[in-house]
């Protein structure tokens, strides 16, 4: 019998799938990744086809695993994480979508959240669910499959129909139907998950009008839920978790008081805030980190977070739609080439601003253009506005906690822009570290699965594998800095309240 030396971390992302054998010592063995297409059925929507979600990430699977030429049978475990409040509904029987997947980026239930709030219903989910009505999550986008999909509401009282996040989608998948869960961090992330009590809330569910019988059953982020049975037969799943939670935990940010930002199609930030959910008073959410299972203990941890909607995806925007880029690797050398930005602010508020300003109908913006502006200086503001947005999170953090951050460890694809770092560390005031092995996300999703199975026997063993690959310092003075963060808030102010639709 083969000896299980490796775990197999699915990496299921917004714009590809990713997959990568994973072995003791933390090394990436081999990796593969499949993009997929993005769908903009009109203005604010954004949509997948869950079967491309699926296709693209048992491709990479299969396809990881060729090229390191290991075969299932010395695969310890499977560890899990993904985009984490794009919706998916589908037929129990047929294993059908009834709809696409409605990505996480999607604002067409921004009415429906507005209403939330109106009718005074905000504080009571802030209290359950420690998030803001907004439609980035996933309760409102079900809702609106249930009422927009002919006969989808009465299917799914007569019990017919699932709905999961993704990591619950691809899960249905492997284990062919036999098994419908989600972890406790995705969970947390739909607004209608109670994190206090653990469970799926009534109140809420009757308040968005979704029936119980759709939900999948909730487990720890680490520990055994589910055995493969379609390609890749007979292999544990172990770990679960959202992106941004698995990335806390690949970074091992596993003490109160440290925090990462992921540099993705979004930024995210993420503060460690230990066992007692403690409200934000400064628009961020509060979130469920991780639960470990078995010896490792089943306590709930949880976090502090700001999420931006754009960071990577400005890069992409430049490339793709202003074309003033061919690559998204050319945006640092063009940046680079001017001392600044002339003046120039981007507000990356494409679909709305997120933490702390949370405003639905914010816009992009690009002010402070004077006719030398060109294409570089653009470039650069696009950039700052990045680390803005980041540097806005990172001092609510600091009022809701009370703590004095000493340093930032990054990653995402972002994150290997020097450039970009170290705008961050100048605007922030505060060092950024990036570690070696930037794939932290792939990582977090490895070590809980490796924690479930005892292929690791503690965090303690794997925090000894994180290691440093450069460290940013402030280069900026105070003065400068408080500058650029003042023009930050007028251009903010030209962004917000733009949408009026």
């Amino acid at each position: 019998m083969a000896t299980k030396r490796f775990i197999l971390a699915l990496d299921q992302g917004t714009t590809s799938s990713r997959a990568m054998i994973i072995d003791s010592a933390g090394t990436v063995s081999s990796i593969a990744q499949r993009s997929f297409k993005q769908i903009f059925p009109q203005p604010g929507w954004v949509e997948h086809d869950p079967i491309d979600i699926w296709s693209s990430q048992i491709g990479t699977a299969t396809e990881a695993l060729a090229s390191a030429g290991i075969s299932p049978k010395e695969i310890a475990a499977i560890g899990i994480t993904n985009q984490r409040e794009t919706a998916i509904v589908w037929d129990r029987k047929t294993s059908e979508p009834i709809y696409n997947a409605i990505v996480w980026q999607d604002r067409r239930t921004a009415a429906l959240c507005d209403k939330l709030r109106s009718d005074g219903h905000a504080e009571i989910i802030q209290q359950k669910t420690g998030l803001l009505p907004d439609a980035y999550f996933s309760a409102t986008k079900v809702s609106w499959i249930l009422d927009n999909v002919k006969g989808a509401r009465d299917r799914a009282e007569r019990g017919e129909l699932a709905f999961g996040t993704v990591d619950s989608w691809l899960i249905w998948k492997l284990t062919n139907g036999e098994r419908h869960v989600t972890d406790v961090t995705n969970a947390s992330r739909t607004m209608v998950f109670n994190i206090h009590t653990l469970a799926w809330d009534d109140d809420l569910l009757k308040l968005l009008n979704i029936p119980r019988s759709l939900l999948p059953e909730v487990v720890p982020s680490s520990g055994v839920c589910a055995t493969t049975s379609n390609v890749l037969h007979g292999i544990e799943i172990a770990g679960i978790a959202g992106d941004q939670q698995a990335a806390l935990f690949g970074q091992m940010c596993t003490q109160p008081g440290m925090v990462k930002c992921t540099f993705g199609t979004g930024s995210f930030m993420l503060l460690h805030i230990g066992e007692t959910p403690t409200p934000s008073k400064n628009q961020l959410l509060t979130t469920i980190a991780w639960q470990l299972s078995g010896k490792n203990g089943n306590k709930v941890e949880y976090a502090l977070e700001g999420s931006m909607m754009m960071a990577g995806a400005v890069v992409q925007w430049l490339r793709d739609e202003l074309q003033i880029i061919r690559s998204s690797a050319e945006v640092e050398a063009l940046a680079a080439s001017v001392p600044d930005t002339g003046g120039v602010y981007l507000v990356p508020a494409f679909s709305g601003l997120g933490a702390p300003h949370w405003d639905q109908r914010a816009r992009g913006a690009i002010v402070g253009m004077t006719r030398g502006t060109n294409r570089a200086h653009i470039a650069r503001a696009a950039l700052e506005g990045i680390a803005l947005q980041v540097t806005d999170v990172l001092e609510a953090m600091q009022a809701d906690s009370g703590l004095s951050l000493q340093e930032l460890r990054v990653d995402g694809g972002a994150s290997a822009n020097n450039m970009l770092m170290q705008l961050q560390a100048d605007i922030l005031g505060v060092r950024v570290v990036r570690p070696k092995n930037s794939e932290s996300t792939a990582l977090g999703a490895a070590y809980l699965a490796g924690l479930g199975v005892g292929y690791w026997p503690d965090k303690e063993t794997i925090a000894s594998q994180w290691q440093k690959d450069k460290t940013f310092e402030p280069k900026i003075d105070d003065v400068a800095r408080a500058k650029q963060r003042a023009q930050w808030k007028r251009a903010l102010d030209r962004s917000r309240d733009w949408e009026t639709e």
